[in-house]
């Protein structure tokens, strides 16, 4: 390959030529980048927001799955492959378990701030997402990636049976650019379904459409019924503290179980009475289940959660305040991009995705991956598929792009020339049908098909919908993945007919031993739903 070179920032037309394109600026990005480039590649990564700040984990902190080589990392597989509804696979969980406990060494060797534990050693098992971010983007730079701030992706461009590049825009300025490469990693995060959560502003699905659009499948996107306590009215989705809650009705009444206990643990056990309880009415809480010591360690370990309370004068530990859950689609959910290869292909030649734009099942089954197993994940599947995409790259080195053509269509290429289309209508209509406790907690077919019926209508409207221009491509691109990710969401859901995991069936409330196999879906105007074990096998990468 060509030595590593920096790219000016993109111009209108222009064409930026590299061996590796990482689209998405989140953790797995940056892993993906840092891989790449270790391979000797020219690496660019195209961000939608500022690299180091934009996508879930910066404003958080999470922990990870961590389990050093004295613990038996078999053992610990094994413990929460119980939890995954049956649909994990051991094998990925061990590696990806392995490469995640690599990879935090990496950041010891590197120098990133860990604190210390008492006996003197580094605790490693945590990162604080503002400053685990701004170490990852200074490695990037230092490793000699080429960083494309604000320059979101708009599309894939490819041949008959190849990616070998993207188109995108410039958010300054509305000028286009294209980025050819060898190999491609979608690393843009999952879909927050315009729910207004701690950096999920950006997350929109992007990844998603572009794989689809060239051709990919996508899996486990019925296991998107995953919501998190938040201070009603705020867009904090960080629900640790609410395991030392009691719910309240709203005339101060403990909220009990069928047994007469108090409802308490709202990110365990509590949590469905008290989303059956924000059904009829409001829900109050209280974190007074914890003690003096408690409230201190959870004011020092999570000090971004309690600034929401701050700013409305409330002391969570004494005062009712009222609550909501926070739907968080596939972003603590599991769906997204079918991986079908170790170095994360999508099954389409020079194309990886990483991180919560492919689908986690592999190491969460149908729960939710939560923060820890999310953090190592992205860890380990950008590694992966950077090193696959460099390699590809290589394989591919003097393949000629004057054929790619643009694979973008919803969004970016209508079929009408004088349709106009409300997209913040669009987008209102969309999440009130895949938001709402009673649409993705508790499902039922009759609801389902209802919200099928309803996203349809958008879909069509935006595919006749007159093409945006400049900077107003990006808006219509983000509605199109969000809506052509519920519709693959509802599809999926409407035939898992059981539940499992955190797909909830109201008129299948078991669980179906025979339906313990993943749920494909594909398709653009036309979605398709299919079970895994009676899908064709998917093409490998070439």
């Amino acid at each position: 390959m060509a030595s590593r070179r920096k790219e000016p920032p993109a111009e209108d037309g222009r064409l930026i030529e590299t061996d590796v394109l990482v689209v998405g600026g989140g953790p797995a990005a940056a892993w993906a980048a840092l891989s790449a480039a270790e391979t000797g590649a020219r690496v660019v990564l195209a961000d939608k927001g500022y690299h180091g700040t934009s996508g879930a984990t910066a404003p958080s902190n999470t922990g990870t799955w961590c389990v050093p080589p004295g613990e038996d990392r078999a053992a610990s597989v094994e413990r929460r492959f119980k939890r995954t509804a049956g649909l994990a696979d051991r094998r990925w969980m061990l590696r990806a378990a392995d490469r995640a406990y690599e990879n935090l060494q990496k950041l010891v060797e590197w120098g990133y701030p860990f604190p210390s534990e008492e006996d003197g050693s580094l605790y490693i098992a945590n990162l604080r997402g503002p400053d685990y971010m701004r170490f990852m983007r200074q490695r990037v730079q230092k490793a000699g990636v080429t960083i494309l701030d604000h320059h979101p992706i708009l599309e894939l461009l490819g041949d008959d049976n190849h990616i070998g590049g993207a188109a995108g825009v410039v958010r300054r300025t509305g000028a286009g650019f294209r980025v050819s490469a060898g190999g491609i990693v979608l690393a843009t995060g999952g879909c927050a379904f315009f729910e207004r959560i701690l950096g999920g502003t950006g997350l929109t699905g992007d990844g998603h459409l572009f794989a689809a659009e060239a051709g990919a499948s996508l899996s486990g996107m019925e296991f998107t019924g995953k919501y998190t306590l938040a201070p009603h009215g705020s867009s904090l989705n960080k629900g640790l503290p609410f395991r030392w809650a009691t719910f309240y009705r709203k005339n101060g009444e403990v909220l009990r179980d069928a047994r007469g206990e108090p409802v308490t643990n709202g990110i365990g056990g509590g949590e469905r009475q008290v989303a059956e309880a924000m059904l009829s009415g409001p829900v109050y809480a209280r974190l007074d289940l914890a003690d003096p010591a408690m409230q201190d360690w959870l004011r020092r370990g999570q000090p971004n959660c309690f600034q929401p309370y701050d700013r409305m004068g409330i002391n969570p530990f004494g005062d009712l305040f009222r609550v909501e859950l926070k739907y968080e689609g596939t972003v603590r959910g599991t769906g997204g991009i079918r991986i079908v290869s170790s170095e994360c292909g999508t099954g389409i030649a020079g194309l990886y995705a990483a991180g919560d734009a492919a689908s986690r099942e592999n190491v969460t089954g149908g729960i939710s991956g939560g923060g820890a197993i999310n953090a190592s994940w992205a860890i380990a599947s950008g590694w992966w598929a950077g090193h696959g995409a460099a390699q590809h790259a290589r394989r591919c080195q003097n393949r000629e792009i004057v054929r790619l053509r643009s694979l973008g269509t919803t969004g970016l290429r209508g079929t009408a020339e004088r349709v106009d289309i409300d997209l913040a209508d669009a987008a209102r209509t969309v999440h009130a049908e895949i938001a709402p406790l009673d649409k993705s907690y508790w499902r039922t077919t009759e609801t389902l098909e209802t919200s099928r019926r309803t996203l349809e209508h958008v879909w069509a409207g935006l595919r006749q919908a007159k093409p945006a221009t400049g900077i107003d491509r990006l808006r219509a691109r983000e509605v199109a993945s969000v809506t052509a990710s519920a519709r693959w969401t509802i599809a999926a859901a409407l035939l898992r007919t059981e539940s499992r995991g955190v797909h909830r069936r109201r008129d299948f409330p078991g669980e179906d031993e025979a339906q313990a196999s993943r749920i494909l879906v594909s398709g653009l105007d036309q979605v398709t739903a299919v079970r895994e074990d009676r899908a064709l096998p998917m093409a490998q990468e070439g």
